[in-house]
This record gives structure tokens, sequence and C-alpha cells, in this order.
């Protein structure tokens, strides 16, 4: 019995050194790790012309499609803006070919981009609030710290992951159509975003719905892509989308910040669950 008790308080004593060790030294390291990767996350969103201050450098990509060559054009992004697009469109109906871009006083902000980046930020400010001097007291502290991480990355991730889904009028009203010179055809809506590790156009062609027409109104509700046959009301007129079109481009450091999130949250998980592993043996031991 005695041997038992000893054996038990000798095990007791190597995990409780362990846990201080985990607590006081993996922590940190991890924590720097993680500090780290999301700098490079950070740099990759504010892409600096020149040291680490100054305005982004600009990015020009070609638009493109396996599907349809309707559509082509060059899109500029700085930073989280596109500060140019020079879109060429040819018409099914008549072939002919319609050519807007952005007036040279006009930006369009990509909200996704700069909303993943504040989030990647708050991460950061997260991180660095728990410096080498300070002292970790329990695992419950360490868990709380990964949550709040990892609901930031998670946050930065699905902006970039989820585009907004919008209604066709919310599309109208975006001021999109008046970024343009010359200005876009009323029979035009545009809409830019971002999905995955691509900057995606849709072009949609619309036409009037007669009074007269036999057609059921249905308004559409929101989507990220609407189709051919959508309907919706705008001002005094009923309108539906004959033609769709959409065309993208990769941005390789959209796909880097992806990366860099999913390594991220895997280090949290990680020392997340060397944590756990502990608190349980705390919680269910025999004694």
């Amino acid at each position: 019995m005695a041997t038992a008790m000893a054996a038990t308080a000798a095990e007791r004593a190597v995990l409780e050194e362990e846990f201080r060790w985990l607590l006081h030294d993996e922590v940190h390291a991890v924590l720097r790790q993680l500090q780290d990767i999301l700098k490079e996350a950070s740099y990759r969103f504010t892409l600096p012309g020149t040291g680490t201050e100054g305005p982004a450098r600009q990015e020009n990509f070609i638009l493109g499609s396996s599907s349809t060559d309707q559509v082509k054009g060059v899109l500029t992004l700085q930073g989280d803006a596109l500060s140019q697009a020079d879109v060429n469109l040819k018409m099914p109906r008549n072939n002919q070919l319609l050519h807007f871009a952005f007036r040279e006083d006009k930006q369009w902000k990509l909200q996704q981009i700069q909303d993943a980046r504040n989030h990647v930020s708050q991460a950061i400010y997260l991180l660095a609030n728990r410096d080498e001097s300070y002292q970790f007291k329990t695992g419950a502290e360490v868990l709380k710290l990964m949550d709040a991480v990892m609901l930031q990355l998670t946050r930065a991730r699905n902006r970039l992951t989820t585009p907004a889904t919008l209604t066709l009028p919310e599309i109208a009203a975006s001021g999109l159509t008046r970024m343009f010179a010359p200005a876009l055809p009323a029979d035009l809506l545009v809409n830019f975003y971002i999905n995955l590790n691509k900057l995606c156009l849709t072009v949609y062609q619309l036409h009037s719905l007669q009074p007269s027409s036999t057609k059921n109104f249905r308004p559409a509700g929101g989507a990220v892509l609407h189709s051919p046959g959508a309907m919706f009301e705008w001002g005094a007129q009923r309108l539906e989308v004959s033609h769709v079109h959409k065309v993208e481009c990769v941005v390789p450091w959209l796909n880097d910040a992806l990366v860099f999130f999913t390594v991220s949250l895997q280090l949290c998980q990680q020392l997340k669950d060397k944590i756990s592993v502990f608190s349980s043996y705390w919680s269910y031991r025999p004694f």
C-alpha cells in the first residue's frame, strides 16, 4: 500500500513538473511561433511598396474564364482596394464590344480583405499582450487565450472563403455602377468579391419585364452568384437577369494568407490538446 502511494506521489510530482514546463516554456514558444506566422500573414495584406510603411504596391491581374471569352480585362489591386478595373464585354446578342474602366479618381474598397486583415491584427494584439515576462498560472488561462485567437483567425478565414450573399437591388445600390467611365449601360450590373484565393468579377445583363408579361414575378433572394432568370425590382422597373458572366484571377498572396491561417489554427489546437491532457488528469485522478 505504502509503495503504491509512493509511486502515485512520484507520478504526480513528474506530471506537475511537466505541466509547469508546459505553462512556463512551451506555451511561450508556441506564442512566439504564432506571432511570427501571423506577422507574415499581416505582411501579405499590406504589401508595402518600400520598407514597412508607405502605400501598398499595385498589382495587375488578368481576368480569365475557362468557359467564356465574353468578358476580358485587367484588375489592379492595391492592398485592400481595387484602384483600376479595365473591362471589355462582348454582348451575346449582337457581338457589340463594350469597354469600361474605373474613373481616375475612384477606388473600390474590398471589405473582405480589410476585415480579414483587421482580424489578423486583433489576433497579433492578443498574443503580444502575453509576452515572455507573462506567467500563465492555469491551463484554463491558456485555453481562453487560444480560443480568443482561434476566433479571430476563423473570422479572418471566413471573410475570404465566404463571400457576402447580396440581393440584386443591393448590388444595384452598391455604388459600383458609378465607378466607371464611360458610365455603365442601364442594363448592366457588376459585382466584385473575393472567393478563397481568387478575385472575382460578375457581370449581369438585364432586360425589363413588360407590365403585360405573363411571367410570375418572384423577386430573387440574396446570393453570391445569381442565375439567368433571377428577377428584381429597381425603381419603378421590374427586371430579369438574361445573361451572367463570371471571370476571376488568382491572387497568390491570398493563398499564402489562407495557408498561414490554417497552420496557425492547427498550432492553437495542438496546444489546447496538450493542456487538456493535463486538465483531464487533474480532474479525474483517483485521489
